[in-house]
């Protein structure tokens, strides 16, 4: 079909030079640009935390869950034009968000949230809460990610106690 016919969809198709395309791209016969792409994956530059720090702070995650019977997570990561309702977002996203807890980081914008769920703001007031961003942020500071993620939630399972105290 050359420029300016009518496909069967009503719409002009405009005329490829195969020899204009990258290479791994063709044209196929209904005139779109099918492109074949490498796969590559993000280099450790890329990624914030190496796979032993991942399983740091997944065991940190497990251990704080395990002793106060709440529910911890931790996002990491841009929060959009309006922080407060993505944190609520992600949090409402979260199985059991009564008894969940939140930790929001995002370094690019210096922001970092502790969104706990009613049940949870039972046993883990602000003023709890408060204490361990400020330790985060103390941590981030120096470059310490993993260290501040890993101090806040030591932080926060403390400050919410053991499920066996709250019976």
């Amino acid at each position: 079909m050359a420029t300016g016919e009518h496909g069967g969809h009503g719409g002009a198709l405009a005329e490829i030079d195969p020899n204009d395309l990258p290479e791994g791209a063709v044209v196929t016969s209904s005139g779109r640009v099918s492109a074949a792409e490498v796969f590559q994956e993000q280099s450790r530059a890329d990624q914030p935390f190496s796979p032993v720090q991942l399983s740091r702070l997944d065991e940190a995650l497990t251990l704080a869950s395990r002793e106060t019977g709440l529910r911890f997570s931790v996002y990491l990561g841009d929060l959009g034009d309006k922080p407060d309702e993505r944190v609520a977002e992600l949090h409402d996203q979260l199985e059991g968000s009564p008894e969940a807890v939140l930790v929001a980081v995002s370094p690019e914008q210096r922001i970092v949230e502790v969104l706990t769920g009613p049940e949870a703001r039972l046993r883990l007031p602000d003023r709890g809460a408060k204490l361990a961003v400020m330790s985060m942020v103390a941590s981030f500071k120096e470059g310490d990610l993993l260290g501040g993620l890993l101090s806040g939630l030591r932080m926060l399972a403390d400050q919410a106690g053991s499920r066996a105290r709250t019976r």
